[in-house]
Formats: structure tokens, C-alpha cells, sequence
């Protein structure tokens, strides 16, 4: 069984057992992490959602990304800012999709 759900403003495409990175969300390793807003399930499509439908995972991992760098400079002007950025996350491990 797949669904397509939203968190954190974006959408992700699911099965059981897959293990997926998403914005931070304030919980615990082990804890049970549960998606109302379920889009779509097999060929069930809702408007915008389908009632009833829920994911349910658990969160294997709080951490963060990559350092990426951020460089901007004005040529000829002497401007230079350098900066970092770590994009915190949460590591999910959907367990089951459950529809009405």
C-alpha cells in the first residue's frame, strides 16, 4: 500500500517500511509519530484530504544535514559574507497506512 502525505509544507510518497527524512518535528527517539494529512492512498485521491486515512511511524533519529555554505560577494566593492547552514531534521520509519 502507497500514500502520499504532507508534513513540514511538503509531500512524500510513501509505503510501509520505508524510511524517510523530514522537517523537524518536536518528538523523541521511539517515539509514535501519526500523519493526518494523507493525500492519497493506492487510487483513493481526497479532496484535499481522505477522511479516516492516517500513516502511522515511529521517529528513529533527530539530527542535522550537511553543513552547505552560503558565499556573496559584490565584486570590485569589498564585500564578502560567508556563511553556514545545518537544516535540522527528523528520520521516520512508516510502520503502517490505515484508511477507513
Amino acid at each position: 500500500m502507497k500514500a502520499v502525505i504532507v508534513t513540514g509544507g511538503k509531500q512524500y510518497y510513501v509505503s510501509e517500511n520505508d524510511v524517510i527524512y523530514v522537517e523537524k518535528l518536536e518528538l523523541n527517539e521511539g517515539d509514535k509519530v501519526t500523519f493526518d494529512k494523507v493525500l492519497m492512498v493506492d487510487d483513493k485521491v481526497g479532496t484535499p484530504y481522505l477522511d479516516g486515512a492516517k500513516v502511522e511511524g515511529v521517529v528513529l533519529k533527530n539530527g542535522k544535514q550537511k553543513k552547505i555554505t552560503i558565499f556573496k560577494y559584490n565584486q570590485k566593492k569589498k564585500y564578502r559574507k560567508k556563511q553556514g547552514h545545518r537544516q535540522p531534521y527528523t528520520k521516520v520509519e512508516i510502520k503502517s497506512i490505515k484508511v477507513k
